[in-house]
């Protein structure tokens, strides 16, 4: 069995993980919980011995039920925050993240509305509920074919 890549390092985590942008008339494909108070990405991280690309197609489909293609990758995201899970509450976690636009069929609706306590929610970039990647937001919007790098410090308000 393939082990996620999250690693201890000193008192703290590197964490390398996918997401995916999918998008449909304005809005987001996001996951919610009722345990935190924020949407994430649809994605996960990747598996020792996976692709990036390998990880973003297999958590598309594990999270939606879609064989999505790729579009291109987008973003490249270096993210330092504290970890609000609770095996790791507190602890600092180093993110690298890889986020793929997906092509998203006219007819595509998640084939799965729940994940364990998890659920998808097509959600307004402009929602007034906090959502991360925060650069979603200001970011999504711009044209452009390249990949861009962008780093953010969440360690003091946390994640």
């Amino acid at each position: 069995m393939a082990q996620d890549i999250t690693l201890p390092v000193g008192d703290g985590y590197i964490n390398v993980r996918v997401g995916a942008i999918i998008q449909k008339n304005g809005k987001l494909l996001m996951v919610g919980s009722r345990d935190v108070d924020y949407y994430y990405s649809v994605g996960g991280r990747i598996q020792f011995g996976e692709s990036a690309e390998e990880a973003i197609r297999r958590e598309v489909l594990e999270e939606t039920g879609w064989a999505l293609e790729i579009e291109r990758l987008g973003f490249i995201h270096e993210d330092f925050f504290l970890c609000d899970s609770p095996s790791k509450w507190g602890k600092p976690m180093y993110e690298i993240a890889f986020y793929f636009y997906m092509k998203t069929p006219e007819d595509f609706e998640p084939r799965r509305e729940k994940l364990n306590d998890e659920g998808l929610k097509w959600v307004s970039p402009d929602t007034e509920k906090t959502i991360y990647p925060t650069f979603f937001r200001t970011e999504l919007h711009k044209t452009g074919a390249g990949v861009r790098h962008i780093v953010t410090d969440e360690r003091i308000t946390g994640h």
